[in-house]
């Protein structure tokens, strides 16, 4: 199992930043070879079940992920999503975090621990480099488009 994180600062409100990195289906448009169905109707709410699908014919996986964790921020507090990964081979759990900073900020953090079912702890380095990469430049496409 890895874990890793990704930290951001940008030029966006916390709603405009919470809106871009919870909105599921958007995924599936930055992060390659992927498409990403939500399975249960909107809004995003704890229970909510998304499946991200990952890969090329018979090499393609299922990543499912439930909302177990959903606060949207406020004037007052951050906001805070926390998802299970529950598929067949990606198991684990993400949190992403969103709190204003000054002059109109906001400060992404994006924790995640992954274990890969099948896959030997002997490929942990490799797999926490890849997949910090991976989602970092996911996050930061998230971030930027509209």
């Amino acid at each position: 199992m890895v874990d890793f994180q990704v930290e951001r600062t940008v030029p966006l409100s916390v709603e405009d930043a919470w809106r871009r990195l919870t909105d599921w289906s958007r995924h599936g448009d930055v992060v390659p070879f992927t498409r990403v169905l939500v399975r249960t109707p909107p809004p995003t709410r704890a229970g909510t079940v998304f499946v991200a699908r990952s890969g090329f014919g018979p090499l393609a996986f299922d990543d499912r992920m439930e909302v177990t964790g959903w606060q949207p921020p406020t004037a007052d507090d951050p906001g805070r999503c926390r998802l299970e990964k529950r598929g067949r081979v990606v198991l684990g759990w993400a949190e992403i975090e969103v709190r204003p900073r000054p002059g109109g900020r906001t400060r992404v953090i994006w924790r995640e621990e992954l274990r890969v079912r099948f896959l030997p702890s002997l490929f942990d380095p490799l797999l926490r480099v890849s997949a910090g990469s991976v989602f970092g430049r996911a996050a930061d496409r998230l971030l930027r488009t509209p």
